[in-house]
């Protein structure tokens, strides 16, 4: 019986699959912040001083003494005479004093003797110093303190961590501007078949142009890896295992796209069984598309086995590229796919114990969102590009039906 036959579930797959690829010791190497989008950070970050450093006021208004403002309302307000402005960008060093405010902007600095503002559409100016306050504030309100954010030596974004834009702005508030972050994994890609073509030839009778190559490195990219491309491979065995050798050898990853037949299939697998040990820990996954996939870790280093089908090889990668890269480069955050709740316009039918992957057409409506399931081959690239989304039927599930509500990952 072909090896490929032994189907296993996805995620049962995926677990063993990421348990054998050894803890990554990625190389540090410096990047300045600003260039740092999607970068892992190599060592924990420390608070060097307080955030805000200063006490600050969040809104424009009056900073005063609370207790002076207690039972203050229209009816009755509060009156305080208006004794100066503390200015943007310096100390204040005029105080509050008992009946006195002082006028703030947001982010300016509390004068002293004040412990509270009082929001400026709370208030009147009456004449050129009189102010009537018609609600009352209590300590602290509308204001930031010292160290309220963080204080000094406070963990604030640990190793590990993948950078986003609000992580290079709170570098950004401490004069962070260059950061050690983990070298991003090579991940070499291979396709293979007597029938691929580079894309930029015109293929004869019989043959396709290889898609899977760009598509591959595309998505080794969005998820931090460094692709790695290489020729087209024929479908012979010796010339198979010296181009795949070659790419192990030369990266941290390997990805294979490779024909559909059976024969193909495990030739890739052999080749891929001489590589290093453990070798082949799962050869087919109980997924459509993509079933005839091929997880492998050899000598430390992660090799996928991906179907040649373009709709498969994105589901797969999905699955398992995407996850092994992020472990590669050290990367501690949970792996998020964003996803939204959408009603189905048709049935899909699915079979039991099989995971599903449905591309479908997410259109909004005055109800939310809706997903029109396009019923597809998984060797039509273009159900992809009309694609936004995937449906995803779990294995315990016969399929679902049209009016229901369901969860789609975003494309």
């Amino acid at each position: 019986m072909p090896q490929y036959l032994k189907l296993q579930p996805p995620f049962i797959a995926r677990d063993h699959f990421l348990s054998q690829i050894p803890a990554p010791h990625p190389a540090i190497e410096m990047c300045e912040t600003v260039d740092s989008l999607g970068r892992i950070l190599s060592e924990d970050l420390f608070a060097p001083h307080p955030l805000p450093q200063f006490p600050r006021s969040t809104v424009d208004g009056y900073a005063v003494r609370s207790g002076e403002t207690n039972g203050a309302s229209e009816s009755l307000p509060a009156l305080l005479r208006l004794a100066g402005e503390a200015p943007m960008g310096k100390i204040a060093v005029q105080s509050v004093l008992s009946g006195e405010a002082i006028l703030i902007h947001t982010g300016g600095m509390l004068p002293p003797g004040a412990d509270a503002v009082v929001m400026l559409e709370q208030t009147q100016l009456t004449g050129s110093d009189n102010l009537e306050i018609y609600r009352p504030v209590a300590a602290n309100e509308n204001i930031i303190q010292v160290g309220e954010d963080v204080h000094t030596s406070d963990l604030v974004i640990p190793a590990g961590r993948r950078i986003r834009p609000v992580e290079i702005g709170g570098l950004m508030s401490f004069g962070v501007t260059c950061v050690r972050v983990n070298r991003a994994p090579r991940v070499g890609i291979l396709s293979s078949g007597d029938e691929i073509v580079p894309p930029y030839e015109s293929p004869q009778a019989g043959q396709v142009r290889d898609i899977n190559t760009a598509t591959m490195s595309a998505i080794v990219r969005e998820a931090g890896g460094v692709p790695v491309d290489y020729p087209i491979i024929p479908d012979d065995p010796e010339a198979l295992y010296q181009a795949v050798a070659r790419a192990h050898a030369e990266n941290d990853m390997v990805l294979i796209t490779a024909g559909s037949s059976a024969s193909t299939r495990d030739l890739t697998s052999e080749v891929v069984a001489r590589l290093g040990k453990p070798g082949v820990l799962v050869h087919g996954v109980n997924v459509r598309p993509g079933k005839p996939t091929i997880l492998a870790v050899c000598d430390g280093k992660p090799v996928i086995g991906l179907p040649g089908n373009p709709v498969s090889a994105l589901v797969i990668s999905g699955l398992f590229a995407r996850p092994a890269i992020h472990k590669l480069l050290g990367c501690t955050d949970p792996v998020y796919q964003p996803a939204i709740t959408a009603r189905l316009t048709a049935t899909v039918s699915s079979l039991a114990g099989r995971e599903d992957w449905v591309p479908v057409i997410l259109q909004p409506s005055e109800q939310g969102y809706l997903a029109e399931p396009i019923f597809f081959k998984s060797n039509l690239i273009f159900n992809l590009v009309r694609a936004n989304g995937l449906l995803h039927i779990e294995a315990d599930a016969t399929g679902l039906t049209a009016g229901e509500m369901a969860s789609i990952e975003i494309l």
